[in-house]
């Protein structure tokens, strides 16, 4: 199972559920009782699940550290998601976001899943081989797409899974309700926040892709490509620093997520 920390998840959901929770419809919350988020990291989805029901929520994950910041927002408890410790139908929902996606046995955390339900299971998973950039530095949208296809190709597995969790659901024996779409967009403009200007940062010394480093070359991906996919990145975030420089540049990235629910027999 790929792990992260809170600094990465806090990046990356931001924003996420601002807009419009029109995607969680089909999770019925105003009719639930007790849900359990699963992978609940520091506790995003969990706090948008609180927000939209009067239900009792509580969020589950495998890191101790995540879970200090959760608890702020719900009552959590320290589980694996394919061995969750509680009793069968303990809930009437389990969800997971961007969890799936991480794992390496996504059926068998979803059969996990809908023991401890006694209603439904949902399921809000990103396609990453679909996410799109838009850029007013003309390299970066490419780079990115480079990168992302050298990472996707080390990463064991599927996070692509998105679309496709309607699959899972079936092999773990559940039906099937409904698969909605989702789209993530996280913009970058004038005022830059912090963390833009981080981001930028982190492009200019190659800190971002070094991260990845070893995701890469565990891939098709050889080092001579990869230093060359550093070297570019990096006059690449020269690139954005000139631009923020002179209040001129912007960035979106849209991620598509799906939200597939499904009911236990």
């Amino acid at each position: 199972m790929r792990r992260f920390d809170a600094e990465y998840l806090e990046a990356t959901r931001r924003g996420m559920w601002a807009d419009s929770r029109t995607a969680l419809t089909d999770l019925d919350l105003e009719r639930r009782e007790r849900v359990l988020d699963v992978g609940c990291g520091t506790g995003e989805l969990t706090r948008v699940l609180r927000e939209e029901s009067d239900t009792e929520v509580v969020g589950a994950d495998v890191d101790p550290a995540l879970l200090s910041a959760a608890r702020a927002v719900a009552p959590v408890v320290r589980a694996d998601a394919t061995d969750l410790p509680l009793r069968d139908g303990a809930f009437d929902l389990v969800v997971c976001q961007a969890l799936l996606v991480n794992l390496p046995d996504p059926v068998a955390a979803v059969r996990e899943f809908a023991r401890v339900s006694s209603g439904l299971v949902a399921a809000v998973e990103p396609d990453n081989s679909a996410v799109e950039v838009d850029s007013t530095v003309d390299r970066e949208a490419s780079l990115a797409r480079r990168a992302r296809e050298r990472f996707l190709d080390g990463v064991e597995t599927d996070v692509a899974l998105g679309a496709d969790v309607a699959d899972v659901f079936e092999d773990a024996e559940l039906e099937v309700v409904s698969t909605r779409r989702y789209d993530h967009q996280r913009t970058t403009e004038p005022p830059y926040s912090e963390a833009a200007v981080e981001a930028a940062r982190r492009k200019v010394t190659g800190d971002g892709l070094a991260d990845d480093r070893e995701t890469m070359l565990a891939g098709d991906t050889s080092e001579e490509a990869y230093e060359k996919l550093w070297s570019d990145w990096r006059s690449m975030g020269r690139d954005v620093v000139e631009q923020m420089g002179e209040r001129e540049y912007e960035r979106r990235e849209r991620v598509p997520f799906f939200v597939t629910v499904g009911r236990v027999g």
